[in-house]
């Protein structure tokens, strides 16, 4: 059974062809809302904030906070496509970006090493849940908060509940805090990432796999699509780019320790979800997922510059997700009643 469904919503143009202005403004809207209430939060936050909302610094400031939250977003949304879901993003980066540290001061292996070996143990736990998920036929939500809960168990355990601090090599260090352009060298590494998985995910063969499978996998498989292999795939991808996540926290904070990295699950699931909903609605899809965490991004930034509380973020993000659910869910019964074959009446 499918923890979500991906089912893209979009208007085709033979659905527009002889339909209204109002009509396609209509149709529209859904899909281009969340990049159009965007541009309009980062005007209206410029204009009542001048002196500090449309700053260089302020940018800077928003894509060093979200960029881990951006990569972690765009790892969930892969299994997603598949209509999977993965909570270990939130969990794994508490144990990779520990471990990212500890191996080089620990064990004395180089970094570039250190951070081979964790990327490939991201996706050695992706490869579990693929099994959990495909072979043991577990769904997607309980496998991978098991699994999740046990990488966190095991970070509490290696750290012993204390931070691990330690010098770390300028190399590593500038994996994070190298500026390009003037500008946060995590922005560049997101953009570039989702450059690559819109080209996978909407130009080759294995992204409409994986949307077929998110789709409909029984009729995916009947369609000689190989379910399990592609699943288990998005799987071993998701699993290997919350590793990439971890090494960049680990260059971003310096330290390791376990009470950091769980916050992130729910904004990196809100802004996939979000994304869900625009661009592609009622598909996960790269572009809507970059533009939910850029609302989040400055949704928060705006409200904190208010001078908002420290529950604002969390309740911010809350809200955004069942916002996003709801409005995901609305536009699938809207599109199923809207499909519905007519009936015709006798004279």
């Amino acid at each position: 059974m499918n923890s979500v469904r991906s089912d893209a919503l979009e208007p085709t143009r033979s659905e527009l062809k002889n339909a209204s202005f109002g009509e396609r403004l209509r149709r529209r809207i859904p899909v281009y809302g969340l990049p159009i209430l965007l541009v309009l939060l980062i005007v209206i936050f410029s204009l009542i904030l001048p002196q500090t909302f449309p700053t260089m610094l302020n940018v800077r400031s928003i894509i060093s906070d979200k960029a881990i939250i951006a990569l972690l977003s765009l790892a969930a949304m892969i299994p997603m496509a598949a209509g999977k879901i993965d909570l270990t993003v939130g969990y794994g980066i508490v144990l990779w970006h520990i471990l990212a540290i500890s191996l080089q001061t620990m064990a004395g292996i180089p970094w570039p090493f250190a951070v081979l070996i964790v990327i490939l143990l991201g996706a050695c736990v992706g490869l579990l849940n693929g099994l959990l998920v495909e072979v043991a036929r577990i769904d997607s939500f309980i496998a991978t908060l098991g699994t999740g809960t046990v990488l966190y168990a095991v970070a509490l355990w290696h750290t012993g509940g204390r931070q691990v601090v330690a010098q770390l090599p300028q190399g590593f260090l500038s994996l994070n805090g190298t500026m390009v352009f003037g500008l946060p060298i995590t922005g560049f590494y997101v953009i570039g990432l989702a450059i690559v998985l819109w080209l996978i995910l909407e130009h080759l063969p294995i992204g409409r796999y994986l949307y077929a499978i998110g789709a409909n996998p029984k009729a995916a498989a009947l369609n000689g699509i190989p379910v399990q292999r592609y699943t288990m795939g998005a799987f071993v991808a998701s699993g290997a780019l919350t590793a990439v996540a971890g090494v960049l926290l680990a260059s971003k904070l310096r330290i390791g320790q376990a009470s950091v990295g769980l916050e992130y699950l729910l904004p990196a699931l809100v802004g996939a979800f979000l994304g869900s909903t625009t661009i592609k609605p009622g598909r996960v899809n790269v572009w809507g997922t970059l533009a939910g965490v850029a609302i989040l991004a400055v949704g928060i930034a705006g409200i904190q510059q208010f001078g908002g509380s420290f529950w604002v973020e969390p309740m911010f993000n809350g809200v955004t997700l069942l916002i996003a659910i709801g409005i995901a869910g609305y536009a699938q019964r809207r599109r199923g009643t809207n499909n519905k074959p007519f009936k015709k009446t006798g004279a």
